[in-house]
């Protein structure tokens, strides 16, 4: 049954990375439900959450772009080296003082995707953020995105929106680079003792089914409902972490 469990999540999960980002915050509490601690269930989350966002980035490859000035490949290029100082980052540091941050940051990028959804009107399309500054932001977004990854598609969405993209290719864009920041934390997290790669499999396997869902519904979904649904998940994300985090 635990285990039926952890596989509905982790479909969810899919779904809800390729739409919006913050899988991880499924997954996550899942695998500690297993027993696992926090530094394991990180680590084996980001490793079975990484073929579906491979499969998701590639089921919308044709919407990629790149963003402020950038090309695509510096922005890969920005991601993977950040991800890897990020997953070293978090087998040379501690967890909970991250733990205690995620909700802040989740709760910024979603601030940050509200204005950027509904404010900004058309100005990001002809002043779009200069290019060392979304490329600084990229680079940020990765380093966090390969120690924790909670909340990274939301912090990738509100970067990419301002820099000028659209929502529908920005959700695009954002499925393939969290999958290469992801890359290079999932090839430093394998030589961990700390995967449970029975556990892993199921949620590959249930995030790669629901990943595919979410980029077909990503294709269908309304602009404006795509972005009322990321809001919506947003918000969900923060209440959800300021009371595991124990502020509420």
């Amino acid at each position: 049954m635990t285990l039926l469990l952890l596989g509905l999540a982790a479909f969810w999960a899919g779904v809800q990375n390729a739409l919006a980002g913050g899988g991880s915050f499924i997954t996550f509490p899942a695998l500690l439900l297993l027993g696992m601690n926090a530094e394991a269930a990180n680590i084996t989350s980001t490793i079975a959450l990484f073929p579906g966002q491979v499969t998701t980035g590639l089921a919308n490859r044709h919407l990629v772009s790149g963003a402020a000035g950038l090309s695509f490949r510096t922005l890969c290029a920005l991601s993977l080296a950040g991800g890897a100082i990020g997953a070293g980052l978090l087998l040379l540091t501690p967890v909970p003082l991250f733990d205690h941050l995620v909700p802040f940051l989740v709760l910024f990028a979603t601030l940050v995707f509200i204005w950027g959804s509904f404010r900004r009107g058309q100005r990001s399309a002809a002043h779009p953020l200069p290019p060392a500054t979304a490329a600084t932001a990229q680079f940020l977004i990765a380093i966090y995105g390969g120690y924790f990854g909670g909340g990274i598609g939301l912090l990738m969405l509100a970067a990419l929106t301002l820099a000028g993209l659209a929502v529908r290719p920005a959700g695009a864009t954002k499925n393939v680079l969290a999958a290469v920041m992801n890359a290079a934390a999932v090839g430093i997290f394998l030589f961990s003792h700390q995967i449970h790669w029975r556990a892993a499999a199921i949620v590959a396997v249930c995030a790669m089914a629901g990943g595919a869902l979410g980029a077909h519904l990503l294709n269908r979904v309304p602009d404006r409902a795509l972005r009322l649904g990321v809001i919506a998940i947003g918000l969900a994300l923060t209440l959800a972490m300021f009371v595991r985090a124990g502020y509420l």
